[in-house]
């Protein structure tokens, strides 16, 4: 049976989904961006789509018209209202970048770097009234290299979630019942909100190597790692980054050995007091 399907979701990350929905009967797009990828990617494949938070009645009429079967879901950000999510006869599907119910929550990612975790995944929930709740519908593990960045795992991650949502809306059209097994709750982690001030680090108390090299990875491309110091006689913030960079205000990124010969034995004495030389 052929499904009529909605994609509520924001970020470039999710744009693989979207990729994969196309070729299928996607009737739209519901995004609480007003700009980025994902709109521009929307207006370059004739996709429709709405800009909307689900808090306004002239969405909600617009998606119950279209007379959707299944929707799929995936960091959209916003609450959905319980009687969007009964509008589907089978369900909406949730992708989460994680192995659930492991690392609840708006953050997996970022917390599976900073844990030093080997392994990852991605699951698909059947969304219900709680957060990351729902029972599990698919279930793929991913195994960390220990260098990845938040940003390429994100990517990573979504397009085997895109995989995932294609096998499954292939499985109702031809039939098929999704298989629910039941989250145990009691083995749930969470991760919060990641914001600016966790990236900040305190000089006079620096992390160990391993745990700074998880910070940079995990923390990019925002909030970085980042502190304040004097340099040439003026404050500026300097962020860390991947692959042995450093970013001081005003400047371009540069390499560590750039960073010494711009600013001398200053930049040499700040990389060796956080050990990265």
């Amino acid at each position: 049976m052929k499904q009529s399907i909605i994609f509520f979701g924001l970020g470039d990350f999710v744009i693989p989904v979207v990729e994969r929905l196309k070729n299928y009967n996607l009737l739209l797009v519901v995004t609480g961006e007003q700009e980025g990828a994902l709109i521009d990617f929307c207006k370059e494949k004739n996709i429709d789509f709405i800009s909307s938070n689900l808090q306004d009645e002239k969405s909600i009429d617009k998606i119950k018209s279209l007379n959707p079967t299944v929707s799929v879901l995936a960091s959209f950000g916003a609450i959905v209202p319980n009687e969007i999510i009964n509008l589907f006869p089978n369900g909406i599907v949730n992708i989460h970048p994680s192995l659930l119910p492991k690392y609840k929550g708006p953050s997996p990612v970022q917390f599976a770097i900073l844990n030093g975790e080997t392994i990852t995944g991605v699951t698909l929930i059947k969304l219900d009234s709680e957060i990351d709740h729902g029972p599990i519908l698919l279930q793929k593990p991913y195994n960390l290299s220990g260098n990845e960045n938040s940003q390429e795992l994100l990517n990573i991650l979504f397009e085997i979630g895109a995989e995932m949502v294609e096998e499954l809306v292939m499985k109702l059209e031809n039939g098929k019942t999704l298989e629910e097994t039941p989250q145990n709750h009691e083995n749930e982690t969470w991760s919060y909100r990641i914001e600016k001030k966790d990236g900040v680090i305190n000089m006079s108390s620096i992390p160990d190597i391993h745990k700074l090299d998880q910070m940079i990875r995990a923390f990019y491309p925002w909030p970085s790692v980042w502190f304040r110091t004097n340099i040439k006689g003026q404050e500026k913030l300097i962020k860390l980054l991947p692959e042995g960079k450093i970013h001081v205000e005003g400047k371009s990124p540069m390499n560590y050995k750039d960073f010494i010969n711009g600013f001398g034995g200053e930049g040499k004495e700040i990389l060796e007091k956080l050990n990265l030389i």
